[in-house]
């Protein structure tokens, strides 16, 4: 198509692949430059999905012919590829976080507040079918005030130690994703409780990390939000989010592959397991995501998060573990 947005996507992993995907998928994207550190990744996907590859990032910045550029490299890339997309005037799709560093993060907060090219972060989840469908709803009055928020989010095991060494610890990894969720229910939150469990691996143990988190966060009208996290669950890819108000309650349960229950003399009610990746939960929600951002490319409302968004998640973050090492409740109106 003569008005297709042409795609330039950093980073080629197990991230890049699923936006590599969302944007060949899309009637209006097409992936046209392909960047990874590793030029063998950048190639291969190339070959899979289009595209012209290259081992140097910097060469999409200048070449001039993007609409568009999906960040899927490593976290601490991230500050420095949003920045030359802004100078660059190209819009930037970027996953999360921004950075792991509040102080990095807030030396680009200026310049990405004042911009005018559209700066998105990867909270994908925002745009969950099934979650979506829970906040337009709150939003729409059916539960009358939301007076509490219930998110659970647990996977299905951990990942390696290689990389939760690097992570930034599961409040800036993981919890980080239901911060921005609260967020999106609750925007104005004013402080943090949280308590970090060490109840299964002592692998994480040793990484001076938690394996299972508690979260309590106050919004600026009392509202109450629980996030509950563990780095394990036996029964697949955990997440739910339960919305209760003055009014009545909306609920979001897990998903599976089918809603075949199985009814015999032994058994009631048996569905089949819940999906056990977070591809397999959330690729619909990448698209969404996708398209949002295109929605701001073009000057649309859209829900895309902002750098700002992306900030205060990490603002978050950094609350609930100061939290979790201090047993004292963090004030974050202020921050």
């Amino acid at each position: 198509m003569a008005n297709q947005l042409r795609v330039g996507l950093i980073g080629t992993g197990r991230i890049g692949q699923v936006h590599a995907k969302s944007v060949v998928s899309h009637p209006d994207t097409v992936l046209h430059r392909v960047s990874d550190v590793f030029l063998e990744g950048a190639q291969q996907t190339a070959q899979e999905y289009g595209g012209e590859a290259t081992g140097n990032p910097d060469e999409l910045f200048s070449a001039g012919d993007l609409d568009l550029i999906i960040i899927a490299s490593p976290t601490t890339t991230h500050i420095d590829l949003i920045e030359k997309a802004i100078d660059a005037g190209i819009p930037a799709l970027c996953e999360k976080p921004i950075d792991l560093d509040i102080a990095a993060v807030d030396r680009l907060r200026e310049k990405a507040n004042a911009t005018t090219v559209p700066i998105g972060l990867g909270f994908n989840r925002r745009f969950d079918p099934h979650f979506a469908a829970v906040r337009s709803r709150v939003l729409a009055g059916d539960i009358g005030n939301l007076e509490q928020l219930l998110i659970t989010s647990r996977d299905p095991a951990p990942a390696s130690t290689e990389y939760l060494a690097v992570s930034g610890g599961i409040f800036r990894d993981m919890t980080i994703h239901d911060f921005d969720m609260a967020r999106y229910f609750v925007p104005e939150i004013v402080s943090v409780t949280a308590q970090g469990f060490n109840q299964f691996s002592s692998d994480i143990k040793g990484l001076g990390d938690y394996d299972a988190t508690a979260v309590a966060l106050r919004g600026s009208n009392d509202e109450l939000v629980l996030i509950t996290n563990s780095r394990h669950a036996s029964y697949g890819f955990d997440q739910r989010v339960e919305a209760f108000g003055s009014e009545g309650m909306l609920r979001a349960e897990n998903i599976t592959d089918t809603n075949v229950q199985h009814y015999t003399a032994n058994l009631v009610e048996a569905k089949p397991p819940y999906q056990n990746f977070f591809l397999e939960r959330y690729m619909d929600s990448y698209r969404n995501e996708l398209e949002e951002f295109i929605k701001r490319i073009r000057g649309e409302a859209s829900n895309t998060p902002t750098f700002e968004d992306g900030r205060m998640a990490l603002v978050l973050a950094n609350a609930a573990t100061e939290s979790a090492q201090t047993g004292t409740t963090i004030s974050v109106s202020a921050r």
